[in-house]
């Protein structure tokens, strides 16, 4: 059987919205970040081409360096201490920006 085109649409819609929800997402997830508006204030003070290269070079290496721990933690741990581990330092942080931001 092959695919009508109607069901081939059908699929090109998804993936388009799937994209468009992710770019939406990381985009108001990173909109009021501080290293974010700090590049922005970098980047009109100073050449903006070698502020969105440095600040892209950054980000490629901090994920990189997170995805290479990552897997070093999973291949040498069982998942759900790991998971709790990261449940609890979410929560303390958490609870630590609740603290700070009801302070002023």
């Amino acid at each position: 059987m092959t695919p009508s085109t109607e069901e081939a649409a059908r699929a090109a819609r998804q993936v388009r919205s799937v994209v468009v929800a992710v770019g939406t997402a990381f985009l108001l997830a990173e909109l009021g970040d501080r290293t974010m508006l700090a590049t922005v204030t970098l980047a009109t003070q100073e050449a903006a081409w070698g502020t969105w290269a440095g600040s892209t070079v950054g980000l490629v290496v901090a994920d990189a360096l997170a995805v290479l721990v990552g897997r070093q933690l999973g291949e040498r741990r069982a998942p759900a201490p790991v998971r709790i581990g990261a449940a609890a330092a979410f929560t303390v942080f958490g609870v630590l920006l609740l603290i700070e931001a009801l302070r002023g």
